[in-house]
């Protein structure tokens, strides 16, 4: 359920803010509705925030298995950050630094050694030289007027050097050759290689002095969780509103003030510490216009869905409902059949049973997380046993007692049978398939109606509890005109009577008489003149959400579609391993294949399960609800939870 909040309104004293929010911090219960602050200690915070966190990265880098964890304080963590930030920023320019020098001596490998001073020191006494390398053709056009010496040659240049004379041409043939000299280092090569060996050694020693700091990591996320609730107690501080009271033109005192929200049964303890420190307290019912946080309470069972809906970041609004219940339920159903297989699923439950057995080993509360994961396992199993499903292998290669475990009208082992409904006389049937079609268009059924009859209970003190009437008549109407349309028309034809009832005909009746309830009343807000009229301004949304609840039934074939992909991978990787099982040669080909085939195969159906079965319940039975997941958790404030 949602807990049940209540509106409160702090007034105090403007030089009390800090002992006031110390004291609510201890308090733990209040929600607080201040979301920005200003001031230069937020910086100040905010600032060490970001240094922690580069040097956390930093030092995840370098940090080992083996690297013994050190406590440090929340202001040695601070340095100690700074020390590893200063040497990662002394060690980028380093890299930097060597890259440019490896660059170099990359340009003038080819040249061998190379000094530029001594090049110099001859141009001081007048012999001037240059290095060239150009194609041998243009090299020998040089002609007399320039002295040059080989180097070295090759099939597609020459390397020389150019020896100034003074001769007449000389400098047009120079100033020729410009886009062919080699540019001369600023120091020698040598003098290069050896500044890159004491980079490297320096790189060493520091990438050594961060690996010794990584011991303090856990510290640092420390500080970070404690610098964090010193910016939400700034944000509170800084943030309040504030009015100066006056008599007479003159000022008398100061006063702050905000709004929060507590659970409705903390408010008697929050109302005796505003007593006993003196402080205005208005209490008030939240209405839909207030940004009310959510928190939900349900029994441990329920809970297990917290972990998935915390992951997906799904918060249902205060004023709208909590299906925890619901979505565990259909989630459960969803998984099993998207996943479909029970070998996969004894997997799951393999690998789960394992984290938990740890988790208990080693006396640690067992995350939720891991018993969500075991019964996502136990519905594969369970789905995979009602088809017969083990490992994509057909029913023939399986115990014949697994086989009998099987629901004949969904099974594998009777896909080849026409199931005839009692109704056809034996003139029309049904395929598994389509019995697989009609149970996942049966489930969109329930889950949809159950979203009504919310709805209905919610505005059952209102006439307006027949509109949501009118669209459960709907659903159960279109529900049927499905299962003509897309499973089989013969079978559900509109002409069908059964015992006298023409059902056909209650199917389209249904349909109508829901439509029409739900023009009259869904709108209704005292007033059905008023209600009809807003549903004749909307009349095209009206009439697509007939069509809107005719595709979100049929959505619900995507479950038997997607599970059927999935089997089809399975059963092709077995028989592209098979083959391969019955010589010894090929044994680690085939296992390697089929533990990348089959374990693909799980990925792409968890993927499915997210994209799949989570929209069901967040998209089509939430919408049906006029759910938007618009809420944000309720978090009081209180002082730091240490882990």
């Amino acid at each position: 359920m949602i807990v049940p909040m209540k509106k409160v309104s702090l007034i105090i004293t403007g030089d009390k803010k800090q002992e006031t929010l110390r004291k609510l911090r201890k308090l733990g219960i209040l929600h607080i509705e201040i979301t920005e602050g200003t001031g230069k200690k937020l910086d100040e915070l905010k600032s060490r925030i970001s240094s922690l966190e580069n040097a956390v990265f930093s030092a995840g880098e370098m940090k080992s298995k083996k690297t013994e964890k050190k406590d440090a304080s929340v202001s040695d963590a601070l340095s100690i950050a700074e020390e590893i930030n200063s040497l990662a920023s002394e060690k980028k320019n380093i890299l930097a630094e060597r890259l440019a020098l490896n660059a170099e001596l990359e340009r003038l490998g080819s040249w061998g050694e190379i000094d530029p001073h001594s090049i110099a020191a001859l141009a001081e006494k007048g012999i001037e030289i240059s290095l060239y390398e150009m194609p041998e053709k243009e090299y020998e056009k040089l002609g007399d007027c320039v002295k040059t010496l080989s180097i070295r040659k090759t099939k597609s240049s020459v390397r020389f050097l150019l020896i100034k004379s003074g001769a007449e041409g000389e400098e047009d043939v120079i100033g020729s050759l410009k886009s062919f000299r080699l540019e001369m280092p600023q120091i020698p090569t040598a003098e290069m290689k050896e500044k890159v060996d004491n980079l490297n050694a320096r790189i060493e020693e520091i990438d050594k002095k961060i690996a010794s700091l990584a011991a303090f990591t856990d510290s640092m996320k420390k500080a970070v969780k404690a610098c964090e609730k010193e910016i939400e107690f700034e944000v509170y501080a800084t943030g309040m509103a504030s009015e100066n009271l006056s008599a007479e033109g003159k000022v008398n005192v100061s006063v702050s003030y905000f709004t929060g929200y507590v659970e409705e049964e903390n408010l008697e303890h929050l109302k005796k510490t505003a007593k006993d420190n003196s402080w205005g307290l208005l209490v008030e019912e939240p209405t839909e216009e207030d940004n009310v946080p959510t928190k939900l309470k349900n029994n441990k069972f329920v809970s297990l869905i917290y972990p998935l809906t915390d992951f997906l970041g799904t918060v249902p609004g205060y004023f709208e409902y909590d299906i925890s219940g619901w979505f565990l339920g259909f989630i459960l159903i969803f998984f099993g059949i998207i996943f479909g297989d029970s070998g996969y699923g004894l997997l799951i439950c393999a690998v789960t049973g394992i984290l938990i057995a740890k988790s208990v080993a080693s006396k640690k509360k067992v995350p939720p997380a891991f018993l969500l994961v075991g019964l996502f396992g136990l519905s594969t199993i369970l789905w995979g046993t009602l088809t017969c499903t083990w490992f994509g292998l057909s029913p023939e290669q399986l115990p014949e007692w697994l086989q009998k475990l099987s629901v004949p009208v969904i099974s594998n082992v009777y896909t080849d049978k026409i199931w005839y409904p009692f109704w056809t006389n034996g003139e029309y049937g049904l395929t598994t398939a389509q019995n697989l079609q009609i149970f996942c268009f049966t489930l969109a059924l329930i889950q949809l109606t159950v979203a009504h009859i919310k709805v209905a209970v919610r505005n059952r003190k209102s006439i307006k509890i027949l509109g949501d009437i009118g669209s459960i008549m709907q659903l159960i109407g279109i529900y049927y005109v499905v299962l003509s349309f897309v499973v089989n028309a013969e079978v559900f034809s509109f002409g069908l009577v059964i015992g006298g009832i023409p059902v056909g005909t209650v199917a389209l009746a249904l349909v109508i008489a829901g439509f029409v309830m739900s023009f009259v009343f869904s709108n209704y807000e005292g007033n059905i003149v008023k209600s009809i009229l807003a549903s004749l301004k909307n009349i095209v949304s009206v009439l697509l959400g007939v069509v809107n609840v005719f595709s979100d039934i049929v959505s619900y074939i995507r479950l038997w579609a997607v599970g059927l992909a999935g089997a089809a991978i399975s059963a092709t990787v077995n028989e592209l391993a098979g083959p391969l099982l019955g010589n010894f040669l090929f044994m680690i080909i085939a296992i390697i294949l089929l533990v990348f085939g089959h374990g693909l195969n799980m990925i792409l159906n968890v993927l499915s399960v997210i994209v799949h079965g989570i929209r069901l319940n967040t998209l089509e039975f939430s919408s049906h609800l006029d759910m938007s997941w618009s809420g944000h958790k309720f978090r009081p404030f209180e002082e730091q939870i240490e882990n």
